[in-house]
């Protein structure tokens, strides 16, 4: 079967970025097996950077984060207890290294699946569009396998629970709302922030760097 081809001469136009535009030539095929190995690159890196000790504390990037949870625990606190807020903090964090990994195989599996029209729409779209496509489709599953290794990681920690028994006393007076009424479901959800931040920033380096990438098939797609 003949694939069709999209050219210089066609309506396939890529944005470069600051640089200005540039155009590629290459087929369906191609534009799907270019978002799979630009997802499997992007996974892959943040995973490797936030699945390691202090992965969200050490991380400026994903930091903001690791301050969030340390805010609500001396919420749940108040003054004077630092060393109870700092336990929270650490077993948060640790909670959240434990639990990126979980991301992989799903994030890599839902690529391997996606269509030829999801693969060129993205092609085409801006400079996180891989990263904003594949977290529509998997941050609500993610965060279902994230977050019993979170409350795995809290139930011994009994400022936890005082934190939320304040936040659900809070969330009636409209003070906290969503996943804040919770440290499990925030601290699962501010993990997923940080992992597809990073993923998103592994995307730029891709679409940007169009001679640097080692990869043949995003040369192509991406670099023209």
């Amino acid at each position: 079967m003949r694939r069709r081809q999209f050219t210089t001469g066609g309506c396939f136009s890529l944005a470069a970025g600051p640089g200005g535009a540039w155009a590629a030539a290459f087929g369906e095929a191609d534009a799907a097996q270019a978002v799979r190995v630009a997802l499997e690159r992007g996974v892959n890196a943040a995973v490797d950077q936030l699945a390691r000790a202090d992965g969200f504390l050490g991380n400026p990037q994903a930091h903001p984060a690791a301050r969030g949870v340390e805010q609500r625990g001396q919420t749940a606190e108040g003054p004077g207890q630092q060393k109870q807020v700092d336990e929270l903090v650490t077993a948060m964090n640790r909670a959240a290294e434990a639990a990126v990994p979980q991301a992989r195989k799903l994030l890599v599996s839902t690529a391997k699946s996606i269509s030829v029209d999801d693969a060129i729409k993205i092609v085409r779209g801006g400079e996180s569009s891989v990263t904003d496509y594949f977290a529509g489709k998997t941050r609500a599953q993610l965060a279902g396998q994230v977050l019993p290794i979170v409350t795995q990681a809290t139930e011994k920690l009994d400022l936890a629970s005082r934190y939320n028994a304040v936040a659900g006393k809070a969330a009636q007076f409209g003070l906290l709302k969503g996943d804040e009424v919770n440290v499990q479901r925030y601290v699962t959800a501010k993990s997923l922030d940080g992992l597809f931040l990073l993923i998103g920033e592994e995307e730029r380096k891709i679409r940007r760097d169009r001679v640097g990438s080692s990869s043949a098939i995003l040369k192509k797609v991406f670099g023209g």
